[in-house]
């Protein structure tokens, strides 16, 4: 029961993400984005990562997805993407096509690396997901934590510069 909710859930993702490349509405293709973003939460929860699933929702699901449909209505990007970017539908999935053939290839033809790390599920068992995630990302990921939210306030101030230059 539980590949058949596996291969379920990986389809709508699939068609989910076909439809964020494939609407001409850039609103729509956000949408599309934030159903992938969901069935992402499903594999982690299925992965048995529940703090993942809840962090994928509220920061991708949620905050992301709210500045990119501001940042898509603030330059109102409809009309001129749309006539940038049709001719390029092809050449995309062709690149995707080859891509996933690669994909499909190395995992058949590869091999595991046998290679176990500091994370078993007894260390998971006795600290938990949070506990683990937080230790990592405050102390061996700091920098790039730090650099990632910068990045973000960098792009929100870039957005609202461009969109008052128009006003």
């Amino acid at each position: 029961m539980e590949t058949i909710f596996f291969y379920l859930v990986a389809l709508v993702a699939v068609l989910s993400g076909l439809l964020v490349i494939s609407c001409k509405n850039p609103v729509n293709s956000a949408l599309g984005l934030v159903n992938t973003f969901f069935c992402l939460a499903i594999f982690y929860v299925m992965l048995e990562a529940p703090f993942m699933a809840a962090i994928q929702i509220m920061v991708y699901a949620g905050a992301i997805m709210v500045l990119i449909l501001f940042v898509i209505m603030l330059l109102n990007l409809g009309t001129e993407v749309r006539k940038r970017y049709m001719h390029s539908i092809a050449g995309s999935a062709t690149a995707a096509a080859l891509v996933l053939a690669m994909i499909v290839y190395f995992v058949k033809n590869g091999t595991l690396s046998g290679q176990v790390g500091d994370v078993t599920s007894e260390v998971i068992a006795n600290y938990g997901h949070t506990e683990l995630i937080g230790k990592a990302l405050f102390t061996e990921f700091l920098l790039p934590f730090e650099i990632t939210s910068i990045l973000l306030l960098v792009a929100i101030i870039g957005a609202v510069i461009l969109a008052k230059k128009e006003a």
